[in-house]
């Protein structure tokens, strides 16, 4: 949840370069050249499940995958390691405000409504009209609405508790924050907090409102993400914990992030 910044690509900026697929492990490889670097490092993010190199740049892309093929054991440990995902489909279980639901492809072209409903004696249903090759993109933007107009809600709120005011809301497929905040007062949000508990939603609302007046994460900031949600550290909490969990769901092929 860092702010937005404006990085010069002159100086800190990476390039990327996909490098391909390990096909045994069926994971994407990127190898980014960075200024900075001074030795090759390795990562697997555990977010996108993307395997990541990255190289100073002098450094030629067979350094890259010499480099990559000798630690290929621990690369295949990590992502051993790393829960699986969930891509949007008929049938699967998904978390939808904290709460598990059940999504369902009803096949019915008469209609474009995503219907939630209640099933007695089952998880509430998340019925999704539409074909099957058309229904995992309606429901990813109908969950995108969903997170558009809850943290609408939520920003709001803060704002007036704050005394402060915002630009507008942007809601993305981000994965490496939860939210942040630009200098002109622009706030963007995850998309997956429409999965999380209704209370973790409010306090990244929270903390990137107080954004708006203190771009930095100082005593005075949290003292503002306190006045506008008092149990903000739960929630922080929370994230670090469970965080994670949240980026297996509304997977595709860029998750190969």
């Amino acid at each position: 949840m860092r702010k937005a910044r404006a990085l010069a690509s002159s100086k800190r900026a990476a390039v990327k370069k996909p490098a391909g697929r390990i096909d045994d492990i069926s994971a994407q490889v990127q190898v980014r050249r960075h200024p900075g670097a001074r030795r090759l490092t390795l990562r697997v993010s555990r977010t996108s499940r993307a395997i990541i190199v990255t190289i100073p740049v002098q450094c030629d892309l067979d350094e890259a995958g010499t480099f990559l093929n000798r630690h290929i054991d621990w690369v295949r440990e990590r992502l051993d390691s790393l829960p699986d995902p969930v891509p949007f489909g008929d049938g699967v279980a998904m978390p939808l405000r904290g709460e598990p639901h059940k999504v369902v492809f009803t096949g019915d072209l008469q209609t474009r409504i995503v219907t939630v409903v209640a099933v007695d004696g089952h998880r509430p249903e998340i019925r999704v009209p539409g074909s099957r090759d058309t229904a995992p993109r309606r429901l990813r933007d109908w969950l995108f609405e969903e997170a558009r107009k809850d943290l609408a809600a939520r920003v709001s709120h803060h704002t007036r508790t704050l005394r402060l005011k915002s630009k507008k809301i942007a809601v993305r497929d981000q994965t490496s924050r939860w939210g942040s905040c630009s200098s002109t007062g622009v706030l963007s949000f995850s998309w997956r907090l429409i999965l999380a508990p209704p209370h973790i939603l409010d306090y990244v609302a929270a903390h990137e409102v107080a954004h708006l007046a203190e771009m930095n994460h100082g005593p005075h900031f949290w003292a503002l993400v306190k006045k506008a949600y008092p149990e903000f550290q739960a929630a922080k909490t929370w994230l670090l914990v469970y965080g994670l969990d949240l980026h297996r769901y509304g997977s595709s092929d860029a998750l190969a992030v």
